[in-house]
């Protein structure tokens, strides 16, 4: 088993890492500043503003197909880049992207939702979670009714990313009771804020945070159905599933950054006449943390190899988000007992990324639907163990 990088990668790679270091990093402490008095660390024309840089340096819709500007990158190699991305706190992703079942669109509906927001000009956002369905998707409430030519949405969608930004929601709504949301009773609608949604700000532990969707009686025309009627749960499942290896993959980035601030802090910090890099507590945490990095490394890149192939990725997927979600929060943790008193302060990144990460065991599947997935997988054959190496 050949397990290093080729030249390309490798450049890639590289690449991306001089990108954030050169010209995200140092933009760190101003976003701090910023948050510590209660502001947005980075704005959204200042962060636009670093996509066009980096399209300049060549990295623009990772995932988009190239017919509309994309680089197009395996799952691998996008897999790397995330890793770089999380080195930084600073909430940056590289520009040209789209959600990924808006490709399902019709040409019209292409013209006018897709390219734009591959382009940057249209903010999106998704929404299938509501107050009673989050890991339980399948029991979404808000309808859809049909009044001639248009469709009528009721109900209320929560914690959705982007929500408080967006200016049009793909949104998964009942449109027929009697089949089910399972059976072919949803349907995805492409929503624009000015058909009369509202969104509510949801204050969370972390910086920024979701929104609340409040649809009361917002009409919507047929030809925004994304899709078929009937696909809307499909569609959705899509969505979740897509980057679900991408969230660990961040996780190594950040984990990555953070012990390396351990292993500077324990190699320069003294008390008691002596470097605390020679206790021997400090040293098992180190060894730790380093133990559990590597190994949800090659969890992760399993996951996104198997996407590469063409393999149902789902189990790995799976293993990955769980065990990558688990290890970047016991690896802050322990940053931060490294750091002592200096780790809670808000001068350093670590308390952030403490609240930061928590998340990261919930979102895109809690670690309890990670694990009913593995288990399930295994208990009705749908995978073998080690089955990747039969």
């Amino acid at each position: 088993m050949d397990f290093s990088l080729s030249d390309e990668e490798r450049a890639i790679r590289d690449t991306a890492r001089q990108f954030i270091t050169r010209e995200v990093v140092p933009l760190e402490q101003e976003a701090l500043r910023r948050e510590r008095a209660h502001r947005p660390g980075l704005d959204h024309s200042e962060l636009r503003e670093l996509q066009l840089k980096a399209k300049k340096f060549g990295f623009w819709g990772l995932a988009t197909p190239e017919e509309y500007g994309g680089m197009n990158l395996p799952a691998v190699m996008q897999s790397l880049i995330w890793t770089e991305v999380g080195r930084t706190f600073v909430q940056f992703r590289f520009g040209g992207e789209a959600d990924n079942i808006l490709f399902y669109a019709n040409d019209e509906q292409k013209r006018e939702y897709l390219v734009p927001t591959i382009e940057g000009d249209r903010i999106s956002c998704f929404a299938i979670t509501e107050p009673g369905a989050g890991s339980d998707a399948a029991n979404i409430k808000l309808s859809a009714r049909r009044d001639g030519d248009d469709w009528v949405l009721n109900g209320e969608k929560t914690f959705i990313t982007n929500g408080n930004d967006a200016d049009f929601v793909i949104v998964v709504a009942v449109t027929d009771r009697e089949k089910g949301v399972r059976g072919g009773g949803t349907t995805a609608f492409l929503v624009d804020r000015e058909m009369g949604w509202r969104s509510e700000f949801i204050q969370t532990m972390g910086e920024g945070g979701p929104a609340s969707l409040i649809f009361e009686d917002v009409r919507v025309p047929s030809r925004n159905i994304l899709g078929e009627i009937g696909q809307g749960f499909e569609l959705g499942m899509q969505w979740i599933g897509k980057g679900r290896y991408l969230i660990p993959s961040t996780a190594l980035g950040i984990a990555e950054r953070a012990l390396g601030m351990a292993i500077e802090y324990a190699n320069t910090r003294e008390t008691f006449g002596r470097r605390i890099g020679e206790n021997q507590a400090i040293q098992w945490m180190i060894a730790d943390s380093e133990v559990e990095l590597e190994a949800a490394r090659w969890l992760i890149l399993r996951a996104a190899w198997t996407v590469d192939q063409g393999a149902d990725p789902r189990h790995a997927s799976s293993m990955a988000k769980l065990y990558g979600a688990a290890m970047v929060n016991n690896v802050v943790d322990r940053v931060m007992q490294v750091h002592g008193g200096m780790g809670y302060t808000r001068e350093l990144p670590i308390e952030r990324w403490y609240r930061q990460v928590r998340l990261m065991r919930i979102y895109e599947g809690t670690d309890e639907m990670q694990r009913l997935i593995i288990s399930r997988d295994l208990l009705r054959g749908y995978t073998k163990i080690g089955g990747h190496l039969s």
